[in-house]
């Protein structure tokens, strides 16, 4: 079937179906050859050169993935962090980008440190805010402008529509973290963004036993061939066996995402004002920031991250959400997300000074074991580090 008439759950369940033509095998070999053969007459006709930009362990993953975001095509990386890196690599120093005050916190980090030495010029704006999007926007001037949504780790929502239109008529080009929210539930491409970039440790993969990144493009156009040009020469590439966990991640990719924002709803819900709460981080509630551009922007539920704001116990707020993540006997303590395990952490211990997570604030990742099991397990936490 032709797949731009089969649903995206078929897509993924099936790779897209591929099947190998020698062996009929359904599954994917793993090809970890480093180099290919030239033709007799000095030719590359397989147009396959050397594994670093030509490996066909990347083929059938990055078609599934393009396909999914309903992009021209995909690009994996051996990192979030190198895939995202890429796209401000692909710039020229001294062009200003813009990206949100509230960040997945490595970036961040890279961003005010190793690009703006490089000679980016970095301007952090509060990105849920049109208005200050439009203010930072310079036109000619502005070559990119980065967003994140939901955004770690307050699960904040910028609206990619309006943001990309403002970025357009300034001349700049629009890249969407959207780990969080993965191809399932946001498809930042369709909402005007030039670029999605995809941290495929998590959601994609969703097992938390590979290291990955991915891009994807709208268009096949100059900027997205700097893009692969850098993969290329710094050779932040990923490996066969990589590439083909990160194919077989994607396969449960709606079913896992589905029941984990299923159950993030219920607890979310739970503990929205409980009396050891102070407050519950989750695009989903109604009372939420930005909930309604994620009812218009997220489709099928809101993910599987969130935060909860302990509140104090007698040594103070701090106190009780490390005490909090110290109680949990179910959840594990953790750094990361998207894994088939709830994971749980205290982010401001993560990132350290100038952090944005309020130092009350666990970061949860909501995995797909039983929900009610991962509610009891942090109402016994909370009520032992307020005891």
């Amino acid at each position: 079937m032709d797949p731009r008439h089969v649903k995206p759950e078929s897509i993924a369940a099936q790779a897209l179906g591929w099947v190998d033509d020698k062996t009929r095998a359904i599954t994917p070999a793993i090809h970890v050859s480093s180099t290919y053969l030239r033709d007799p007459d000095n030719q590359y006709r397989s147009g396959r050169v050397y594994a670093r930009a030509d490996n066909p362990a990347f083929d059938q993953a990055e078609a599934v993935l393009a396909q999914l975001e309903e992009g021209a095509q995909a690009a994996l990386f051996a990192s979030g962090m190198a895939a995202a890196t890429a796209v401000f690599q692909a710039l020229s120093p001294g062009d200003h980008v813009l990206a949100p005050k509230v960040m997945y916190w490595s970036l961040r980090n890279w961003l005010m440190n190793f690009a703006t030495r490089w000679g980016l010029n970095v301007e952090l704006i509060d990105m849920t805010d049109p208005a200050a999007v439009q203010a930072a926007a310079r036109p000619g001037v502005t070559k990119l402008v980065w967003i994140e949504t939901p955004a770690n780790p307050l699960w904040t929502v910028t609206d990619i529509a309006a943001t990309a239109e403002i970025a357009h008529a300034a001349g700049a080009l629009v890249a969407v973290d959207s780990t969080v929210a993965s191809p399932v539930l946001t498809r930042p491409l369709t909402l005007g963004a030039d670029i999605v970039m995809h941290a495929g440790t998590k959601y994609l993969n969703g097992h938390s036993d590979l290291v990955a990144g991915a891009l994807v493009t709208r268009e096949d156009s100059e900027f997205w061939r700097r893009v692969k040009t850098v993969r290329a020469q710094i050779g932040g590439t990923l490996g066969s066996f990589e590439a083909w966990l990160l194919l077989r991640g994607m396969r449960t990719l709606y079913l896992r995402v589905r029941a984990a924002s299923q159950s993030a709803q219920r607890i979310a819900e739970h503990f929205n004002g409980h009396p050891l709460v102070e407050a519950v981080l989750y695009p989903g509630l109604p009372d939420a920031h930005g909930h309604a551009i994620s009812m218009r922007q997220m489709q099928g539920g809101f993910g599987g991250m969130m935060s909860l704001r302990v509140k104090a116990s007698a040594q103070g707020g701090e106190a009780a959400a490390i005490a909090t993540a110290a109680s949990v006997e179910l959840w594990k303590r953790a750094t990361s997300l998207g894994g088939t395990e709830s994971l749980i952490e205290h982010r401001a211990s993560v990132e350290g000074a100038g952090t944005p997570a309020p130092p009350d604030l666990l970061r949860l990742s909501v995995g797909i074991e039983d929900c009610a099991d991962l509610i009891a397990d942090l109402e016994q936490a909370l009520a032992r580090a307020h005891a």
